[in-house]
């Protein structure tokens, strides 16, 4: 269990981030389409795991962006956003702000990929959506690098994971 913060006030996650150099989960998520995705259908790509607690945020709204932005120049790596917002929700947002290259998904089908990745909120105003974390994964889904940001209203370093998918 890892505790964070929300405006200073601490509040706890279901677990821990996966180890470094240990095999990610795998998951079950949703696209916008309400199509199942999970991690074997990014096999064989770098991976850029990106987590909100929900576009709808300040926050959460300006990652997405940037990271769009960054997956621009770099159409080999998977990057994938993953929020508890519904599907719905995560089409409106990427159509109205012209997200188009980062892969939106959803837990709305269940909890369990907070659970196995040690980011589901637990307590608190937030309970039940996920802590804002990245994990960057290898072409064999080994994480190479992970940051489970400390305060939940701050962005992550973000030329840290970009330079572990170099």
């Amino acid at each position: 269990m890892a505790q964070i913060t929300l405006k200073g006030n601490p509040i706890q996650t279901a677990g821990d981030l996966p180890a470094l150099h240990s095999q990610a989960p795998d998951f079950l998520l949703v696209t916008q389409e309400l199509q199942n995705k999970t991690l074997s259908d990014f096999k064989g790509k770098r991976k850029l795991i990106a987590t909100v607690p929900s576009l709808d945020t300040g926050v959460c709204s300006t990652m997405t962006k940037h990271l769009n932005d960054f997956a621009k120049k770099q159409p080999e790596i998977a990057i994938l956003v993953v929020s508890a917002d519904l599907p719905f929700a995560q089409a409106r947002f990427c159509n109205q702000e012209n997200v188009k290259n980062v892969s939106t998904l959803s837990m709305m089908r269940n909890q369990q990929f907070g659970k196995d990745y040690g980011l589901l909120i637990e307590d608190g105003p937030l309970a039940g959506i996920l802590a804002r974390s990245i994990l960057v994964l290898d072409e064999k889904d080994q994480v190479i690098y992970r940051d489970l940001v400390p305060e939940i209203a701050q962005e992550p370093d973000y030329s840290k994971a970009f330079d572990a998918l170099k």
